[in-house]
């Protein structure tokens, strides 16, 4: 059994109190442990002068700036339960996570394209929003509230990739876990510095490294992804330590003209997840980036806790998510029939960790489909090869039936990828009146390249895929639909068929 989050924050201001807690080159701002934990104290303060009772929900619309840890610690020890939204929500997206979530306080950053008073007139429940200039971060003392390991911390909400969002209710335990299972397979330790530029409303950034490195006793360095080079100034810079970034991240990076310009070597451990990323592609970040790579396989719903891949099994096995659950988790891999999977078969990932979630908020149907007896149901499809190691092959429900067939469309996908004038590509299944479902590619051609025919496309897949995996209808679009994680938004490209 871990304990409360904030206790945390306030261990390291008493072992750590004058060394650096949190360190933002983009907002020029510098606070020690002991600086940090006031603040929190200032916040907590405001919201119980603010009416906040335990098990109130409080929304933070506020990007990656050291207020973020702030207000999150604060409203824990106030004993109200973090809502993180995402900043580059529109209005009625914000406004959906505030009366799904029930939140009856936010917090804001005035660099919002709206004010609370325009979010407060949709939600009802809302009984006070503030920016974070307006909370007090005056000299106070910890509240010392009675809080369990076992009341509820977080609701993160899920990135939406097939419709509305759903909030993932995590309690200070399941994050204690999580936080610790990450300091413990990164080795991040006391004096490290672990960048945080992926938004800080997702879990991997939050749960693993925010709380891993509070856990440690290393500093945060948080800023925004805005442009590529954020990442490379940051380590340059800040002599960070640890990154986690999705696939994207990394890619970008890669194609800036002065990347051998940024000094890179303090960083020990580069981390990605989030998205599936080829092994070419991986190879060619290892080739770049100094340091040691792990691969992160987890969802939300865990914690995010799953599966990792180490340094040295990337250049025999890069693009699997690995063979091997993290320290305090486990997996299987079952089959339609309900049966363990072994070499060359596909099944079903299921996860079991104590940081695994409560529920889904407000959706007791949702939450019933995926939890089963301590495990959860990832909704991923993977194939075990000779050696043990799991290769994603895509969603269940993205899953083509074609004629009585599964065929995946990672495969598909991964085909197509390698053609010379593919920038990108999604697939999915789309209605045939006699084979029930058929293969359709979305296709982003590089720019300047000559547009190839469907027939090339299709003969250049069918050198790697049987005859019924290959696309019967191509469309070119000039984008494929994505989320902040890389992660393709399949419902919208199916909305537009």
């Amino acid at each position: 059994m871990g304990e409360a989050l904030h206790m945390l924050l306030e261990r390291n201001a008493r072992k750590y109190p004058n060394e650096c807690g949190v360190l933002s080159l983009e907002y020029q701002t510098e606070w020690s442990w002991q600086e940090l934990n006031q603040r929190a104290n200032g916040v907590a303060e405001t919201m119980l002068k603010k009416g906040l009772k335990k098990g109130d929900r409080v929304a933070m619309v506020i990007p990656n700036r050291p207020e973020f840890l702030a207000v999150y610690f604060g409203v824990l020890k106030a004993g109200g339960v973090v809502v993180p939204v995402n900043v580059r929500l529109a209005k009625p997206e914000v406004e959906y996570l505030l009366n799904d979530s029930q939140a009856v306080g936010a917090v804001f950053d005035p660099g919002m394209g709206f004010s609370g008073q325009e979010i407060s007139e949709k939600c009802e429940i809302l009984q006070f929003y503030l920016t974070i200039q307006e909370l007090e971060y005056g000299n106070y003392d910890d509240p010392e509230l009675d809080i369990s390991v076992y009341d509820v911390a977080e609701i993160l909400y899920t990135s939406g990739t097939t419709g509305k969002p759903k909030g993932v209710v995590l309690t200070h335990n399941c994050v204690y876990e999580v936080g610790t299972m990450m300091a413990y397979e990164a080795e991040i330790e006391y004096g490290d510095r672990a960048l945080l530029l992926m938004p800080l409303t997702h879990s991997a950034p939050l749960n693993l490294f925010v709380i891993g490195a509070v856990y440690a006793g290393a500093a945060c360095v948080v800023g925004n992804f805005t442009t590529p080079q954020a990442i490379l100034k940051t380590c340059h810079e800040a002599k960070t330590t640890h990154f986690f970034g999705a696939p994207v991240a990394y890619l970008l990076a890669l194609q800036i003209d002065n990347f051998n310009d940024y000094d890179l070597s303090s960083t020990k451990l580069w981390t990605y997840g989030g998205a599936p990323m080829a092994k070419e592609a991986i190879h060619k970040i290892m080739s770049k980036f100094p340091g040691k790579f792990m691969s992160l396989y987890g969802l939300t719903e865990s914690g995010p806790n799953g599966v990792a891949m180490y340094h040295e099994q990337h250049e025999e096995h890069a693009g699997s998510i690995g063979n091997k659950a993290a320290v305090n988790c486990e997996y299987k891999v079952l089959t339609d029939e309900g049966k363990i999977a072994g070499p060359g078969e596909k099944g079903e990932v299921y996860l079991k960790s104590p940081s695994v979630m409560l529920e889904y908020l407000n959706k007791p149907e949702a939450t019933e489909e995926v939890l089963e007896n301590g495990w959860i149901k990832t909704g991923d499809i993977a194939e075990i090869d000779d050696k043990g190691y799991l290769w994603i092959m895509g969603r269940k429900k993205d899953i083509i039936l074609s004629g009585g067939v599964n065929v995946y469309p990672k495969e598909i996908e991964d085909a197509l990828a390698q053609h010379s004038a593919v920038a990108d590509v999604a697939v999915i299944g789309v209605p045939h009146k006699d084979w029930g479902e058929t293969v359709m590619a979305v296709v982003v051609l590089k720019p300047g390249v000559e547009k190839p025919d469907k027939k090339e496309l299709q003969e250049f897949c069918g050198k790697f895929l049987a005859d019924f995996k290959l696309p019967r209808m191509i469309r070119f679009d000039e984008a494929i639909p994505r989320n902040a994680s890389g992660k393709i938004l399949k419902h919208l490209i199916s909305r537009d068929i």
